[in-house]
């Protein structure tokens, strides 16, 4: 009997990793960092309950690191498989990957140097080697086409409505239809299109990143005019901590259509990432895929350009836009603040009243974004304790995930309930919340994925 194993974003938000066995062959379905909570972020470093070498496949829905962050890692332990994600998956993968690898390399670097770490020596979780092995593995496969991944099993891409490239993953087998939710997108926001309809599937995985709340009602971007002209009035710097893939292009997008209405002053806005203005030209390159009110034309990314934009390309140039005092907008990597060169943009600004940090997307439990949000006094960055002065605000409107209201409209499509749902990708409170009005509300059977538990399909 083929049994589904569930190895990540089991009662927590990340690290995304499903295995399905077959009885003769092994597919992992996402292959995900976890990120957050240490005692999450150590699972990083533990083996897998199965040799990397005997898995057969892997399956990627999109190229968030929670969901193909662990790739390197797995290939450097021995699995030499191919991994099948669409066109735009692979594409941005070839940036994250390589990123996630820098940054790994670079923390164990500064660790070392500066003796923060137990471990003599700190090691990278792994390396820009890793990195680029994993990349020749992936397999770019187009959109609403089943193709054969091992005997028995093929998978068809559908999209998702999350990231460029991002997919739910309906997996046949035995004669029945696995349907790995991957990310649930949004319903009516700028740059991707809606989440694609599904009307059945024998077992339902199924996101709760947002299952116990509901998104702030769409304000036409007044929120994010005011969080700049209260900046500008104070002669600050406003921080924007972005996934380099995605959300900076909403954010750019925002900014430029409320500067074109003259709602905000024209700032210098920095987009201090070479991985988000590399991602930029893919999303560019992909146009069809994007909602059809942004899709370039052949502008390039003027689409997303504000007039004063800039990309700070070298390490150099990214120095002295830390160290200068002029009012600006700095949009850096990474969203929830745990790497990247926004680390040194916060260390520079966070002190200071005039300036502000705004978050745009889900804060994970254990993260620096998460602790500022929470109101932290001070956070640790670098091996140093930095004093929070600067205003913390937080724009849920320009999440990715779909809320509780559109999780429901995405599975009103359904013409039958599935033979059984599991929840993943969730903190507790939202698990349970979804749990229960899934329950009571439409009646289908439904469970909570717990960790490393096995279910047979």
């Amino acid at each position: 009997m083929p049994s589904l194993t569930f190895l990540g974003a089991a009662g927590t938000v990340t690290g995304s990793k499903h295995l399905i066995d077959t009885g003769t062959h092994r597919v992992l379905v996402d292959c995900g960092l976890f990120q957050g909570l240490k005692e999450l972020r150590l699972r990083n470093w533990q083996p897998l309950p199965l040799p990397a070498g005997s898995i057969d496949a892997i399956i990627l829905t999109h190229a968030h690191l929670d969901h193909c962050g662990y790739l390197p890692r797995l290939v450097a332990q021995g699995f030499k498989g191919r991994v099948f994600c669409t066109a735009g998956t692979r594409d941005l993968c070839s940036l994250v990957l390589p990123d996630s690898a820098h940054i790994q390399e670079e923390d164990a670097r500064d660790a070392n140097r500066y003796r923060y770490s137990k471990h003599q020596p700190a090691l990278p979780l792994y390396t820009s080697v890793d990195a680029e092995r994993a990349l020749m593995q992936l397999q770019p496969v187009g959109y609403n086409r089943p193709v054969p991944v091992v005997p028995g099993l093929e998978v068809e891409f559908i999209n998702a409505g999350h990231l460029l490239g991002s997919a739910y993953a309906r997996v046949r087998l035995s004669g029945k239809t696995i349907l790995f939710g991957g990310d649930l997108g949004r319903y009516g926001r700028p740059v991707l299109p809606d989440p694609s309809p599904v009307d059945s599937a024998d077992v339902l995985l199924l996101e709760s990143t947002y299952g116990d709340r509901v998104h702030p009602v769409d304000d036409n971007g007044e929120r994010l005019a005011g969080i700049v002209r209260s900046v500008a009035d104070r002669g600050g710097k406003l921080i924007i901590p972005a996934f380099a893939i995605g959300r900076v292009e909403e954010v750019l997008y925002w900014l430029k259509t409320l500067e074109e209405q003259k709602r905000i002053p024209t700032l210098p806005v920095f987009v201090d990432s070479p991985m988000a203005s590399r991602a930029l030209q893919f999303y560019t390159q992909h146009a069809d895929e994007l909602d059809p009110d942004v899709r370039p034309e052949g502008r390039r990314v003027s689409a997303f350009a504000t007039r004063r934009m800039s990309i700070v390309a070298s390490a150099q140039q990214s120095i002295e836009l830390v160290a200068s005092r002029q009012p600006a907008i700095v949009i850096a990597s990474s969203g929830m603040a745990t790497g990247g060169r926004v680390l040194f943009h916060l260390q520079a600004t966070l002190s200071n009243p005039a300036n502000a940090v705004l978050f745009v997307g889900f804060q994970a439990a254990g993260t620096r974004g998460r602790s500022l949000l929470d109101g932290a006094s001070t956070v640790r960055i670098k091996g140093r304790d930095v004093s929070v002065a600067a205003t913390i605000d937080h724009l849920d409107s320009m999440s990715a995930h779909a809320d509780r209201d559109e999780i429901f409209r995405w599975l009103s499509g359904f013409t039958a309930p599935p033979q059984m749902t599991y929840l993943v990708h969730g903190e507790p409170t939202a698990l349970a919340a979804l749990k229960s009005r899934i329950a009571t509300e439409i009646g289908w059977p439904v469970q909570i994925a717990e960790y490393q538990h096995r279910v047979e399909v």
